[in-house]
């Protein structure tokens, strides 16, 4: 019997040495690459990009991609993700990524966390950088989450991944002028002429292009440009999106469009998807979305 507890001794003693040996080892690794692990054997976190899914006046939606890697002896799982993303150090998301993370020992796996981010908090931000004149910064993420590791059980880790990108300021859409051709009962030409300011160094399309005109609550035209339209980098670039009217709608309205423009509303809603011209996946599947209001007032020739 005593012989039989000195030999499970012995074995759980190895067992321990060669754990320790394995995870020293492991340390060693991360260690001399520079320390990918901070020197220390944990799970990882890694931004490896972000993509736009939606650009409008009051916030931008994207897709965050991030690698998380366990160099653990264990696989772990996690019931949620809680995270603050910056933008030149600055908090403007805070959030959870609510659903289970699983990751095997030794293994990686890739999570997509959707954000939101408000233009309020973003405009700042840029408008600080716009004054420093600085066209790249730092893109942050720091995050904590619960790890139920067998044996240790529950383990609160904490991580931080940053990345240098080109800073991106949202596209802004000005309504010049709508243009009221031939009306008629049966025809109404109208235009909507527009300026496109685009603040980054970089150019981009707008492509697959739909919009609408609204005046005193009748949507009287739409129009769709399928085809790509170049958004030069760091100007102003002008469109005009002809647009298909509706003569009754149209002429409902007129008498207020020619002699109360003060108090006659107009609405364009605008929506396209943006393409990089180097196909930079950060703006793939992106879609822009504006609503642009004022009143017929603001069109008078100057």
């Amino acid at each position: 019997m005593k012989k039989g507890w000195i030999i499970a001794l012995a074995v759980l003693l190895a067992g321990a040495i060669g754990g320790y040996s394995w995870y020293s080892k492991l340390k060693s690794n991360a260690a001399a690459e520079n320390g990918p692990y901070d020197n220390t054997l944990k799970p990882r976190l890694e931004l490896s990009r972000f993509d736009f899914t939606d650009i409008s006046d009051d916030a931008i939606t994207m897709n965050m991609y991030m690698l998380v890697d366990n160099p653990l002896p264990v696989g772990f799982k996690a019931r949620q993700l809680d995270y603050t993303f910056y933008i030149a150090d600055t908090p403007v998301v805070v959030d959870s990524y609510k659903k289970p993370i699983e990751v095997k020992s030794g293994d990686s796996t890739l999570i997509v966390m959707p954000a939101k981010l408000f233009s309020r908090k973003l405009t700042k931000v840029l408008e600080t950088l716009e004054r420093r004149n600085i066209d790249s910064t730092t893109y942050k993420i720091r995050a904590s989450f619960a790890l139920d590791v067998p044996i240790l059980g529950e383990k609160i880790f904490a991580a931080t991944t940053e990345r240098r990108l080109p800073t991106y300021h949202i596209p802004t859409i000005k309504i010049e002028d709508i243009d009221f051709g031939k009306l008629g009962f049966k025809r109404a030409d109208v235009a909507a002429k527009v300026n496109v300011r685009n603040k980054n160094k970089f150019p981009y399309n707008f492509t697959d292009t739909h919009y609408t005109v609204t005046i005193d609550g009748k949507q009287i035209a739409e129009g769709d440009q399928p085809e790509p339209i170049l958004i030069k980098a760091q100007s102003t670039t002008p469109v005009v999106f002809p647009v298909t009217g509706k003569p009754g709608k149209t002429l409902s309205v007129l008498p207020k469009m020619l002699f109360d423009k003060k108090d006659t509303p107009y609405v364009i809603d605008f929506r396209c998807k943006v393409l990089d011209k180097n196909d930079n996946p950060m703006f793939k599947n992106s879609k822009f979305i504006a609503t642009i209001k004022g009143t017929l007032d603001d069109f008078k020739k100057k």
